[in-house]
């Protein structure tokens, strides 16, 4: 192989197109819930509700996801995750009534989206990468907005044109013809399985993964700290509750619903795919602006500008009566969409340095996740009994602002602020 061209990059393409798959079919659910409503006669709350489910299943699979990395492999869980979220979505096209969507979308499906998800990819990343890794994360998780920006509006268009069972059917039988055979063929969980050094690793060194249990295990041995004492820390609150309303305004509300609210208002297939497909554009900025802010300025400030401008960006959303307001409002949300994921986790590893990161991250995305499903699911409920989104609206630009504040509160992560949490949390112990 070309010196100048190392396999990493390869790598890194394969982690990149599977979360642009996965995670592009995963944020195409709001396509399907006009369509689903009208076959299966279902109000708006219950349609909801099997959103709200994918995201709890999906959040609770994180830690299994991350044993199971451990035990066989990152390439092998996400084939198989991939496999099963294919199977399920050519299964779907079958169904007859609604607990069967329940069943193969909701949980099935889901629990295979949580094997492709950021768990397994970054343990790869990581293991090919000794430099550029800061680069390689950016363009791994862009992947994310690359499947929101491709994945969304084909399925909007392709609902419209041939129906929700042929493109369940298309998109399953790419997961499982095209994104399976990219796992398998290219990906490898470590470069020693290839005879090769990671991008950057030097001669002799062990390019093996350590298990994340041993070592959060020597870190908190080395500290007297158990992971549990960290929730009665409050900084550890004020920087998970803010994540917790990034979690309901984003994956929750917008990615459920956004679609539905267009259609609802009278844009049609082509003004309201051109908007999705310019929020998504507009994440991916965001999120590699964000990442480069996070390492010059205060995360904590970077943050309650984000969850300042997400409120404003409601705001327009409120009044977006006209194609132009939708997508100034597409352009604002975007960019501050998935921004907020860089500096919540640039945070955690300032505050809680020489304790298990790793697990606390994991607690953070868990809330994001449960978040994200009352963000899905209680939205949906007051469509049914209002008749609009409006009040779901006001409610997230208010739970915004408080977010924002909540940033401002803490402290600025210094050296004096890292010394003070840790004893404060050896103290709770």
């Amino acid at each position: 192989m070309n010196r100048r061209f190392h396999y990493a990059w390869i790598i890194l393409f394969s982690t990149f197109f599977a979360l642009l798959a996965v995670q592009g079919a995963r944020l195409s659910f709001g396509a399907f819930i006009t369509p689903w409503e009208a076959e299966f006669a279902l109000d708006r709350g219950t349609v909801s509700l099997i959103s709200m489910v994918s995201f709890l299943v999906y959040g609770i699979s994180q830690p299994i996801v991350g044993n199971l990395v451990d035990r066989f492999g990152a390439r092998a869980v996400l084939a198989f995750s991939a496999f099963l979220i294919g199977v399920s979505m050519l299964l779907t096209s079958l169904v007859t009534s609604p607990w069967q969507l329940f069943l193969l979308y909701g949980v099935l499906a889901s629990i295979g989206v949580g094997g492709v998800s950021n768990v397994a990819t970054s343990v790869v990343v990581a293991n090919w990468f000794r430099h550029k890794r800061g680069v390689a994360f950016g363009m791994m998780e862009a992947g994310v907005g690359a499947g929101q920006m491709l994945l969304v509006p084909f399925s909007l268009f392709f609902i419209e044109w041939f129906g929700w069972k042929w493109t369940v059917i298309l998109l399953g039988l790419f997961l499982v013809l095209v994104v399976l055979p990219v796992i398998v063929l290219l990906l490898r969980d470590r470069p020693s399985d290839m005879g090769m050094l990671p991008l950057g690793g030097e001669p002799g060194e062990n390019s093996g993964t350590v298990a994340a249990d041993t070592a959060f295990e020597s870190v908190e041995k080395e500290n007297g700290v158990r992971v549990q004492n960290v929730f009665r820390n409050r900084t550890f609150w004020f920087v998970l509750l803010p994540f917790f309303v990034c979690g309901i305004t984003t994956t929750g509300l917008m990615d459920t619903h956004l679609i539905p609210f267009a259609h609802d208002h009278g844009f049609s297939t082509e003004v309201t795919g051109a908007a999705v497909s310019l929020l998504a554009g507009f994440n991916i900025a965001g999120i590699l602006l964000s990442g480069m802010i996070a390492d010059r300025w205060s995360s904590r400030k970077l943050l309650a500008f984000l969850y300042a401008a997400r409120a404003v960006s409601l705001v327009i959303l409120l009044y977006s009566h006209e194609p132009v307001v939708l997508l100034l409002f597409a352009a604002l949300f975007g960019l501050v969409d998935f921004a907020t994921v860089a500096p919540t986790q640039m945070l955690i590893t300032q505050y809680f340095r020489g304790h298990s990161v790793g697990q606390i991250l994991g607690w953070l995305f868990f809330s994001h996740q449960v978040g994200s499903a009352l963000g899905a699911y209680v939205p949906g409920l007051l469509h049914h009994h209002t008749g609009g989104y409006a009040l779901s609206f006001v409610v997230s630009i208010v739970l915004l602002g408080a977010a924002s504040a909540v940033n401002l509160i803490l402290p600025e992560p210094d050296r004096d602020v890292k010394e003070n949490v840790c004893a404060e949390i050896k103290a709770s112990g």
